[in-house]
């Protein structure tokens, strides 16, 4: 387990310091890593991201003067160890002395004159830790970037019930084929039928195990991003672009509801995914490497589903590492992009066609922003309202202008779910 820790320890570090995806780096882990060890360096990473705001403001009052800036791994090293012991199943014991043995194991000798500190402050987090904690608001695990927009956009106790949300491990969800029974097979998969109508199970195990799989009876998909694709409506027969494709969730979504599939992405690796999953399930679609907002169909089409690039901070229940590697330059430097896929793809759907644009995203210029901006310059298009007639919509997730909303903390009792935007749009005949 020492090399587990010695790996989380280098984890963190190339997120924090080098700005590299979560995601990204543990896919890099040794292939020979046991998958004990391997999930145990997700856990804690994971974690230690989702909390790190409070697990700093601990730190911080606990030294009495700030640690060297080049001691940064002693920051690091008491992060995972307060990680351990107020957010993991760890004894104390295991906690402390591992933390104070990587110390010793690191290259930079000076980090060793770090051992009586770094085992002082891990030892009054085990007196003191609990209660430190109850003294802290939840949001601290926001950074301004974050917190500000949302406070403004949905009120200071609903970015407190998303904070507290995105701070638990998430579920597994996934998709039924169309006519699959949901109650069978939930009770094969040992999961929940949730509102929305997707399976909701614990994480853990390999998904390639569980019953279904094999058979592409039903692929992974957050409940809150099976939504925007039913905006739609019945596609059976209908030709549907499905615009920044990959993974790929939303085109098995309209394959297997009967529409005729073009899936354009501009990541040859990514759609490489969708493939796999498309020839698993047993459906087909015409898969294009492609620049969306270069590429066009050779005619009209009936609907576009335009699930945009975004600075996904609707998915940090599942990506923490988001909060912290991304900034409001990057939302800046997205909603230009997103205007001009939104009108560009607007260009090729067919009179009287549906277009639903939407964003795992809870920055407002993202989304609701987006869709005002494109109606008062395309007076051809206008507003197809969301109602909870509409499937497996629930009432809470409709805004006063007709958009879909969803939030981390609808669905909280179950789990939460990812933030979402979605608009549905028509063209006038």
């Amino acid at each position: 387990m020492d090399k587990a820790r010695e790996a989380a320890l280098a984890t963190l570090g190339r997120i924090l310091d080098k700005n590299q995806d979560l995601d990204r780096v543990l896919a890099a882990l040794p292939d020979d890593m046991h998958p004990r060890d391997r999930a145990f360096v997700r856990q804690l990473v994971a974690t230690c991201l989702r909390q790190l705001g409070r697990i700093d403001d601990l730190i911080d009052t606990s030294l009495r003067k700030p640690l060297p800036p080049r001691m940064t791994v002693v920051r690091h090293i008491l992060r995972l160890g307060i990680t351990q012991l107020l957010f993991m199943d760890v004894p104390n014991h295991a906690a402390i002395n591992t933390s104070v043995d990587l110390l010793g194991r690191q290259k930079d000798k000076r980090t060793a004159g770090f051992k009586g500190l770094v085992n002082a402050v891990l030892r009054r987090m085990t007196r003191q830790g609990k209660s430190l904690l109850h003294k802290q608001d939840a949001t601290q695990n926001l950074p301004d970037w974050l917190f500000e927009p949302w406070e403004s956009a949905y009120g200071g106790e609903a970015v407190s019930d998303i904070v507290t949300t995105q701070s638990i491990e998430p579920p597994l969800d996934l998709s039924l084929k169309p006519g699959e029974d949901a109650e069978h097979w939930a009770k094969e998969l040992d999961a929940d039928i949730l509102p929305t109508g997707s399976l909701r199970r614990k994480s853990g195990g390999r998904i390639e195990d569980l019953p279904g799989y094999g058979d592409g009876l039903w692929w992974v998909q957050d409940t809150a991003a099976s939504l925007p694709a039913t905006l739609l409506g019945n596609v059976k027969g209908q030709h549907v672009i499905d615009m920044c494709a990959a993974p790929g969730g939303k085109s098995m979504q309209l394959a297997a509801a009967g529409a005729q599939v073009t899936a354009v992405d501009r990541s040859a690796n990514r759609l490489t995914r969708l493939k796999e999953n498309m020839t698993r399930l047993g459906l087909e679609a015409q898969i294009i490497t492609a620049d969306g907002v270069e590429w066009t169909p050779d005619a009209p089409v009936d609907a576009v589903l335009l699930d945009a690039p975004c600075s996904t901070t609707g998915t940090l229940r599942r990506h923490p590492d988001v909060a912290w590697l991304k900034g409001q330059e990057d939302v800046d430097k997205l909603v230009p992009l997103q205007a001009k896929l939104l009108a560009h793809c607007a260009s090729y759907v067919r009179p009287g066609g549906l277009m639903v644009y939407c964003v795992c995203s809870l920055q407002p210029e993202e989304g609701a922003a987006q869709i005002e901006a494109f109606l008062a310059d395309n007076p051809d298009w206008q507003r197809q309202q969301i109602t909870p007639s509409d499937a497996h919509i629930l009432p809470e997730m409709i805004t006063p202008e007709g958009d879909l909303r969803t939030l981390p903390s609808m669905l909280a009792d179950a789990g939460g779910m990812d933030g979402f935007f979605a608009a549905g749009l028509i063209k006038s005949t």
